[in-house]
């Protein structure tokens, strides 16, 4: 099973390489929760496949970013990726490298949940420019 859920979280993270919205929410379940830190313009809580949405393109209003995975690993009914977002900031085209880790909850098959922490000061100063 951990196994599994290791390769639908890959098929994320695919998807959302080749900004496939289709696969993504054939991958999302229908009552998904989506969080990070509503200190970040994209920040929050979000809900169902509508609000997973919300957030991501709430995102890529933002920044335009690539992530790199150093580790993806079970953890019970997670999967855990470390690795580090790279890219650039929209309103003022500043660049930025930090390390971030995301906690997946995969429930039959589909992602159930999804918590994306940064180095959230980093972050923020890219975004003041």
């Amino acid at each position: 099973m951990s196994e599994h859920n290791i390769e639908v979280v890959q098929r994320v993270y695919d998807a959302m390489k080749e900004r496939n919205a289709n696969a993504m929410q054939e991958l999302f379940a229908d009552d998904i929760h989506v969080w990070q830190s509503p200190l970040l313009p994209w920040g929050g809580d979000y809900e169902g496949r509508d609000g997973a949405f919300t957030f991501f393109l709430t995102l890529v209003e933002h920044i335009r970013s690539q992530v790199t995975t150093e580790s993806l690993f079970s953890a019970g009914e997670h999967v855990v990726q470390t690795g580090r977002t790279r890219g650039t900031v929209v309103a003022n085209g500043a660049s930025f490298d930090v390390p971030e880790v995301h906690v997946w909850e995969v429930r039959d098959g589909k992602v159930a949940a999804f918590r994306a922490y940064i180095d959230t000061p980093a972050m923020l100063e890219a975004l003041d420019g």
